[in-house]
Formats: C-alpha cells, structure tokens, sequence
C-alpha cells in the first residue's frame, strides 16, 4: 500500500490469559482455555463445554473500572482496549484524532437474558437498567468515553469477521487522512442466546474441538477481546518504540452462498485471501504463517483448505488454528488473532493446532502440531471468515 499504516500496540482478553503476557505464556504452554461452564448460568453446562474467561463480572469490572452492572461484553472490551492503548504509549494522545472502531455479535445480550429471567417470574421484578445496553453500539459509547475518544466512534456487526473488518475500516480511515490514531478490533461474551444458537444448527462440539482433523465435530464457544492500535507514519515516528509490523493488506469478499454455510468451494475465502495479498503486493510464497479462521466444523474447515489449497499450491507455509485454544470468539476472534499475528511477528511464533490427530484426507498440507519459537516470521496472514458469506483476511509484515 502506498500510505503504510502501523501496528503501535495491542491488548488482548481471552480463556487463556487475562493480559498479552498471560496469552503468550498458554500458546506456548498448549494451554487451553475450554472447559465446564462456570460463570454462564445455561442448561448446557455439564454437556457443552466453552472457552470461558476465568474470572466473574465484579472481578472484570475493578479490572476495567467500570461498574459490574453493564454488560459482561463492555468489561471484555475495555480491558483489552486500555491494555492495546497502554502498550502503545502514544505521547499528546489527546491532542491527535483518534478513533475506537470495535465489532461484537451479540450486544448486551447477557443483561437482556438477565432481564427475562426476573421478569418472566415476576413483571415487577425486570430491572429496566439491565436491557439499556442491549444494542451492539452501547458498549462502544461506554468503552470510547473511558478511553477519551470523541473523533470517531463506531461499531461493526459482520458476524465472525466482525473484528477484521473494524481492523482494515480503521486501516481506511487512517490512510484518508481522516484519523491519526485508531483502536481498532472487537469482543463478545457467551450468552445462552448464542450458545443455543450454534447449537440448533448441531455445530457445537461436545468435546473439545478439533479444527482441521478428519474426525473433527464441531466448534467449541469462546469469549474475550482484542484490539490493535493504528497509527499514521507520522504518529509511528514519534513513537519511544518500533513499531512490530504494518497491516499491509486486507480484503472483504462474499460469495453469497448460503445464510450460514460457506462455499463448499471455498470462492469467498479465496477471493479474501487472493485480495488481501494482492493488495500487499506479496506473493502466496512469502507468507510465513497462516492464522486459520478453523473453526473445527465440517464446513468451514473444508472450504477453507480448499481455497488455500488453490491459492497456495506448492507453497505451504506452516498454519494453525488458534481456536483450539481460545474457542471461537465471534465478534471478538478477529481482533484476538490480529493480535496473536503480531506477537507471532513480533518474538517469530508458529502456533500450534492443538488436538490434531488424523489430518483431512482431501487436503495436501497439515496444519502445524507443535509450538514453535525463534522462526524467522516477516508476513502473517490471518483468515476470519462469517456467516452470510463475509470473509476478511488480513496481512500483517514486519517493519
């Protein structure tokens, strides 16, 4: 891209870590976050197991300094946000144009579902309060007044490719001109609502999840947040750090197959991937690392390989799926892998893909099964694909 736009820092909330540092230390640990639900009250607990952040809403809210009672997403977001705009140190922040763009799925839908649960029993009992964040948009407002952004202010609800699509409009709005400086990624928390969802449409695993394994059943959910910091070249050099890597290419495509299903083909995921790389002018060869969108279902796994597979055909560069680690986090898996994109980057990471036993049988390459460190890693490119067809990929390199 002519205008280069840099990745000044990052945060990140997730089943494995609270902090960077804490995620860092379970991927390479193969530490996973799945397990017994424990702090979302559902019918499933004992039969579905999820990728839970440990800790309760009184313990997130003093984390993120904002009262329990809102919604279980914004204490995610914040946390996530404060730590990205913390490790970015960026000096007269509030003298620039900043901008927060975050994505989610499910709103406060957590308050909402507190709400029907009193007041199904007793009409005089709903706390009113308790739905006022319902919307996607409120616990952005909330989120962007504790980080002082009043410039531009904004929400993406793409489904699972949510956070990637917030990461590249911010991108945009960067290289316009229009802003200085933006936080850019997304989060969600488990609700029943979502639980129960997924599990209608009979893709929850009720083990722990195996993305791209022949024998592979389902996905298990997550929840969690992260965000990157954009910055301008102007702001990157006044910066007391190097910036780890630039986002140098990203693509939305759709190929409107089915309202919850991909391309058997692979099209959209191809043509997102064939677009982000064009847009870098890199080619497939130079990648050095491939965060899988791998969701662990029948569907998504296949016709994402199946689209590397065309794309990459002798050129295999090593891959994995980091939601057998984190679930997968809806809105929020986008920013999350962003983040694990540039810390793969920024210490030369390869991930690995946890639980794989028996590799597909229609596909020519196998995803990584071992974590490895101190690999030369220079351009990353990380796949979210969501339901209605919204596939995203982004690109990652090395400053």
């Amino acid at each position: 891209m002519s205008t280069p736009v840099f990745i000044a820092g990052a945060g990140v909330i997730s089943a494995i870590g609270h902090t960077i540092a804490g995620n860092l230390a379970a991927l390479e640990n193969a530490a996973a976050g799945m397990d017994e639900m424990k702090y979302l009250h559902s019918a499933h607990r004992h039969k579905l197991p999820v990728a839970e952040v440990k800790a309760g809403n009184e313990e997130l809210a003093a984390m993120a300094g904002m009262p329990a009672h809102i919604s279980r997403m914004a204490l995610l977001s914040a946390i996530a946000a404060k730590e990205a705009l913390h490790h970015a140190a960026i000096e007269k922040f509030s003298e620039l144009r900043t901008g927060f763009i975050s994505a989610n799925t499910v709103g406060g839908m957590d308050k909402t579902e507190d709400f029907f649960s009193d007041f199904l029993s007793d009409p005089h009992k709903g706390r009113l309060r308790n739905i006022v964040y319902h919307e996607c948009g409120a616990a952005t407002e909330l989120v962007a007044d504790q980080l002082g952004i009043k410039n531009y202010v904004s929400t993406v609800s793409t489904a699972c490719s949510s956070s990637a699509n917030a990461i590249f409009f911010g991108a945009r709005l960067i290289r316009q001109n229009m802003l200085d400086v933006v936080i850019a990624g997304g989060t969600d928390a488990l609700t029943r609502f979502t639980l129960n969802g997924f599990n209608t449409l009979m893709i929850v695993d009720r083990q722990y999840c195996q993305p791209f394994d022949e024998n592979r059943r389902g996905l298990n959910l997550g929840e969690g947040a992260g965000y990157v910091v954009l910055v301008s070249e102007k702001v990157a050099a006044t910066l007391s750090h190097q910036p780890v890597c630039t986002l140098s290419g990203y693509c939305n495509a759709n190929d409107a197959y089915h309202q919850t299903a991909s391309s058997p083909d692979g099209t959209g995921s191809y043509l997102a991937m064939k677009g982000a790389l064009k847009q870098s002018g890199l080619q497939p060869g130079e990648m050095d690392y491939i965060n899988l969108h791998g969701t662990g279902t029948q569907n998504n796994d296949i016709a994402e390989g199946t689209a590397i597979k065309m794309l990459f055909e002798g050129h295999y560069p090593p891959m994995s799926s980091t939601k057998s680690f984190t679930g997968h986090t809806l809105g929020a898996s986008g920013g999350i892998e962003a983040v694990f994109s540039m810390l793969a980057i920024q210490h030369g990471l390869i991930y690995p893909n946890l639980r794989l036993e028996t590799p597909m049988k229609d596909l020519p390459f196998v995803p990584e099964k071992h974590f490895r460190k101190g690999v030369p890693v220079r351009h990353v490119l990380s796949n979210s694909f969501g339901f209605g067809g919204n596939c995203s990929s982004l690109i990652f390199s090395k400053v």
